[in-house]
């Protein structure tokens, strides 16, 4: 399993055995989403972590928040935007994990016209505690939220980790560099 973050991060991560404590699965949880049915009106749709992630390989991003400033300019609209070449290195579906609701998720990918990249609500925060990346943003207001992360998921199985710098409650700032879709892309390209 690979993992792309600071070097000073990583000597740490080696020398107190952090990254050996980040799960090399997806837990298995079930997302509630809403969709549009046949008729024209809106149901609930139960997708657990196999429906969604078994017998692919794909691309996972998590971000603290829909509708916030990095994550709405830069890393939703990038991914979306490059998604091409992220199936042209062989990834079936690119996937973004926010601990909002279904409600907040569909109207945030609503507004960014969403057509390659599909929005998970974690809402009660179950994939992303399971993740090890739930995060304190009480000093922004957010409560809890996710860090800033991406995997490469075969099958279930994590096989690369992108992680921001930082990782702690209340970080006072919003790392965005090993999350970046032409960073990810770029490694991705590397290791073939």
């Amino acid at each position: 399993m690979a993992i792309y973050c600071t070097e000073a991060e990583r000597r740490e991560y080696e020398e107190t055995g952090y990254w050996r404590s980040l799960p090399n699965l997806l837990p298995s949880v079930v997302f509630h989403r809403r969709r549009l049915n046949p008729v024209g009106n809106y149901e609930w749709l139960q997708s657990s972590t196999f429906d969604l992630f078994a017998r692919k390989r794909n691309l996972i991003f998590s971000l603290p928040g829909a509708f916030t400033p990095t994550c709405s300019t830069y890393q939703l609209p990038d991914f979306e935007q490059l998604a091409p070449e992220f199936y042209a290195e062989g990834i079936d579906h690119i996937f973004c994990v926010t601990m909002n609701d279904a409600f907040v998720c569909n109207a945030w990918a609503a507004k960014n016209d969403l057509a390659e990249v599909i929005v998970l609500p974690d809402g009660s925060g179950k994939f992303t505690e399971g993740m090890q990346m739930v995060v304190d943003k009480d000093n922004v207001g957010f409560g809890r939220r996710s860090w800033r992360y991406a995997t490469v998921v075969d099958n279930g199985k994590i096989t690369d980790w992108f992680i921001e710098e930082g990782k702690e409650d209340n970080h006072p700032d919003d790392p965005y560099l090993y999350t970046a879709p032409d960073f990810i892309l770029g490694k991705l390209r590397e290791s073939k």
